[in-house]
């Protein structure tokens, strides 16, 4: 399935020239109920690509790598298992970008704004396990 944004399908060609990233919301069928989870994402990585022999410096001292932008959003189901797991076995995932977002800083804060709103953490609705890794899901015996 493809990303949507303002109910429409989010192309390459719809990135914003200064945007690293956005705030998403994947939601599927798992165990007989509608479960979701919320995370970001950032449009591109830097990947090393290796220079040709023809291509390489005279100084040997320089790099033998160059860096690539390289689109990594499109392929992407999260990083919670059960979704990659629900993914693989073919089930549908409705994928949902909520925010575009245009820093690092940024992207950390509204992912963790998100998740505090939705109560991520209160509800088996939510797979997300825990915020920032420092607050975590109560397991029953805890409440």
């Amino acid at each position: 399935m493809s990303w949507i944004y303002k109910g429409m399908v989010f192309t390459d060609e719809m990135i914003p020239d200064d945007a690293i990233g956005f705030i998403y919301k994947m939601d599927t069928t798992y165990e007989g109920k509608i479960v979701s989870y919320i995370g970001r994402k950032n449009f591109f990585t830097d990947a090393k690509a290796k220079i040709l022999k023809k291509n390489l410096p005279k100084d040997k001292r320089k790099k033998t790598y160059t860096r690539v932008r390289k689109m990594t959003y499109g392929n992407y189901y999260s990083s919670n298992l059960v979704l990659k797991n629900l993914h693989k076995e073919g089930c549908p995932i409705r994928r949902e970008i909520l925010r575009i977002c245009y820093s690092k800083t940024e992207l950390s804060y509204y992912e963790t704004k998100y998740q505090f709103v939705h109560e991520v953490l209160e509800s088996d609705e939510w797979l997300n396990g825990n915020i920032l890794g420092r607050f975590y899901k109560q397991k029953k015996h805890d409440r």
